[in-house]
């Protein structure tokens, strides 16, 4: 390789890493808070008809732990007879590190019964990274709903808080405990 062609080379490379490096650099950087009212119009668009109880339950939520910094839209499906199991996918959306793909999987162990399927909005509150999401968020839900259903509730690691609220069609009963795992990749693990 010539000496010009080799500076070529370096020189694009470099150019190339110099382009990557701010993007690389910034997805570390802890996301951005989204004000309540878009929030809220994200769900409008997502949920549809249910919208003045989405608006509630996230000025609830923003009253209890301020503005979210990220949020999860997708759906889930999830079933159980005493032990359950809940999967989804969807996508992670912040204002400052860019959008990804997430899936989630966790037991639950408890007084539970049914199956559904929803739509699922989940506010994402004090994520110091968007790598932060990766982990297990423990909590306790409970459902009573038949043919559909519209609920909240809240799963903490840390400091980070996930609410996951759902609306969608099925047939539940009971309270349980239990965790949800998000990861980049789809997995059939729930452990």
């Amino acid at each position: 390789m010539t000496a010009s062609r080799r500076d070529l080379v370096i020189g694009s490379v470099g150019t190339l890493v110099a382009a990557l490096a701010p993007g690389l650099v910034f997805a570390r950087e802890a996301p951005e808070s989204f004000s309540n009212n878009e929030v809220v119009a994200s769900g409008h668009k997502f949920f549809g008809s249910v919208s003045r109880s989405l608006a509630q339950g996230i000025e609830k939520a923003t009253r209890r732990w301020g503005k979210p910094n990220a949020y999860i839209l997708g759906q889930e499906g999830s079933g159980a007879f005493i032990g359950g199991l809940r999967y989804g996918e969807g996508k992670m959306y912040t204002r400052n590190a860019g959008d990804r793909p997430v899936y989630w999987q966790g037991p639950s162990l408890g007084f539970d019964a049914g199956l559904d399927g929803d739509r699922t909005m989940m506010l994402v509150y004090n994520l110091p990274a968007v790598e932060a999401i990766y982990t297990r968020f423990g909590g306790v839900d409970g459902s009573a709903y038949l043919i559909g259903g519209f609920g909240f509730t809240a799963l903490a690691a840390d400091q980070v808080v996930v609410v996951p609220i759902r609306s969608g069609v099925g047939a539940r009963l009971g309270l349980n405990v239990g965790y949800l795992k998000f990861t980049p990749s789809s997995t059939w693990n729930p452990f």
